[in-house]
C-alpha cells in the first residue's frame, strides 16, 4: 500500500481518480495546441489527464480506504484514442474520443460504484464523459477534428490537486494496474 502523505493544515486533500497522460503524448498534445492558438488559459503539460471520478475535498485519513477501494477495481487495459476537439461548456476546450472504449466506460463505472458502495458521494453526479482538458476560461466554443493522440492505458491513479505560488499542480499518490486485454479468439 502506498505511503499516506502528510495532511495539510486543514487535513483535507482535493482528490480525483484519473488516467495519466504519458509524457510523450502530453508533449505532442501541447505542441499541437500551441500551433492552434486555442483560446483560454492552457492547462500545463504536467497536468494533462483524463478524470475518472472527482472526489473534491476529502480528509487525509480517508486515503487508506481509497487505496483499498481502488484495489478492488479490476478492468482490462485498453487503447485511448483522442481525436475530437470539443467545448463542453463552462469555458473548457477538450479532446474527446470519437468512440469511448468499452473498457474505459467500465473502469469509470466500476470505480464510481465502489465509491458509492463505500458511502462516498461525488460532488459531480453528471454522467461520465471522457475528456482531456486543453484550456480553461475559453471565451468561445470550438468543435471539430483533431489529430489522433493515442496511447495504451495500463493503469489508473489517485491524484491530489494543490496550489502554490506557481499555480495548480497534480501529484499522483498511488496507481493500480489494469489487467492485460484478453486476446481475441482465432
Amino acid at each position: 500500500m502506498p505511503n499516506v502523505p502528510e495532511p495539510q493544515d486543514t487535513g483535507l486533500l482535493r482528490l480525483f481518480f484519473a488516467l495519466p497522460c504519458p509524457p510523450d503524448q502530453a508533449a505532442a498534445i501541447c505542441q499541437w495546441r500551441a500551433g492552434q492558438a486555442l483560446p483560454g488559459r492552457p492547462v500545463p503539460e504536467a497536468n494533462l489527464h483524463l478524470t475518472l471520478a472527482f472526489l473534491g475535498a476529502q480528509p487525509a485519513s480517508l486515503l487508506p480506504e481509497l487505496y483499498r477501494l481502488a484495489q478492488t477495481v479490476h478492468c482490462p487495459a485498453f487503447e485511448l484514442r483522442l481525436e475530437h476537439l470539443d467545448s463542453p461548456g463552462h469555458g473548457f476546450i477538450c479532446l474527446h474520443p470519437s468512440r469511448t472504449p468499452v473498457a474505459l466506460d467500465q473502469l469509470a463505472s466500476l470505480l464510481r460504484e465502489a465509491l458509492f458502495e463505500h458511502g462516498l458521494v461525488l460532488p459531480d453526479s453528471r454522467a461520465f464523459v471522457p475528456h482531456l482538458t486543453l484550456t480553461r476560461q475559453a471565451p468561445q466554443r470550438l468543435h471539430g477534428q483533431a489529430p489522433l493522440f493515442a496511447w495504451p492505458v495500463t493503469r489508473f491513479g489517485l491524484y491530489q490537486s494543490y496550489n502554490d505560488a506557481e499555480g495548480v499542480h497534480y501529484r499522483e499518490l498511488a496507481s493500480w494496474p489494469l489487467r492485460p486485454p484478453t486476446p481475441a479468439p482465432i
